[in-house]
């Protein structure tokens, strides 16, 4: 019997072949793969970070309005109704030492508001209408004061009249008294309407300001500096504006 001899074929290239499919090495694909992973978290973060700068923004611009909010309606506010309480007071009053009380506590107010004037320079004007106000309500206690004197004056004279029997004199007297009290109630409660509108306008026109100072700020933060300002400091740092004394420009040739 013949005997079949098989000869042993090298392997070698075979696994080697077999190695190198198995483990494929990095291309030019995966690289860009990677380029545009690392790329697209980038931008995702990117993106969260402007989302967060916004929020932050927004919530900034809600927390300014409602402190500003807050501010108008404590400080604003407080200065119309010093003046409406003033005139309150100035109409309770029955005899002159409740109009000097009424008096004595507007003068306490505009003392108060005049120094507010220093550091509330925001409510100027509303401090300065309420101010206004007081001083024509010490003015008028002055007045009133007259007023009840001479009331004071008639009701002597129709108690005389009284005494002595004199019932025409004490009638018409009675009737000049009441014609005086009616008159000078009539004034007092337009004192009040006056103040009171004057108080609302005030409000309104305080109101029309914030709005006006917040509409010019967020245009200013929007355009930035006007041309004006852009051109007057290129001009000064080029050396070519010199400012006067007095507060004027001069422009050297």
């Amino acid at each position: 019997m013949n005997e079949m001899k098989v000869s042993a074929v090298p392997m070698t290239g075979v696994v080697q072949h077999s190695t190198k499919a198995q483990n494929p090495q990095p291309g030019a694909g995966e690289d860009v793969s990677q380029e545009q992973t690392v790329g697209a978290v980038a931008k995702r973060g990117e993106d969260e970070i402007n989302n967060l700068k916004e929020m932050l923004q927004q919530a900034k611009e809600k927390a300014e309005e409602r402190r500003d909010s807050l501010k108008l309606k404590q400080n604003s506010a407080q200065y119309g109704d010093a003046a409406m309480m003033a005139y309150a007071r100035l109409a309770r009053a029955r005899n002159q030492g409740q109009v000097n009380a009424a008096a004595s506590y507007a003068q306490r107010q505009i003392v108060r508001f005049q120094s507010a004037l220093r550091s509330d320079s925001e409510n100027a004007e509303r401090i300065k209408a309420a101010i206004r106000q007081l001083q024509k309500a010490v003015g008028r206690a002055g007045k009133k004061k007259r007023e009840l004197q001479k009331e004071d004056i008639i009701k002597a004279r129709q108690r005389k009249a009284k005494l002595e029997k004199q019932k025409r004199k004490s009638a018409s007297l009675q009737q000049e008294l009441t014609r005086r009290k009616s008159m000078r109630l009539i004034r007092e409660s337009g004192y009040l309407r006056e103040t009171e509108i004057d108080n609302r306008l005030q409000a309104q026109m305080a109101a029309t300001r914030m709005e006006l100072r917040a509409q010019s700020q967020a245009l200013a933060e929007q355009f930035g500096p006007s041309m004006e300002q852009v051109s007057q400091e290129y001009a000064a740092q080029a050396g070519m504006v010199e400012v006067a004394p007095a507060g004027g420009v001069d422009i050297q040739a």
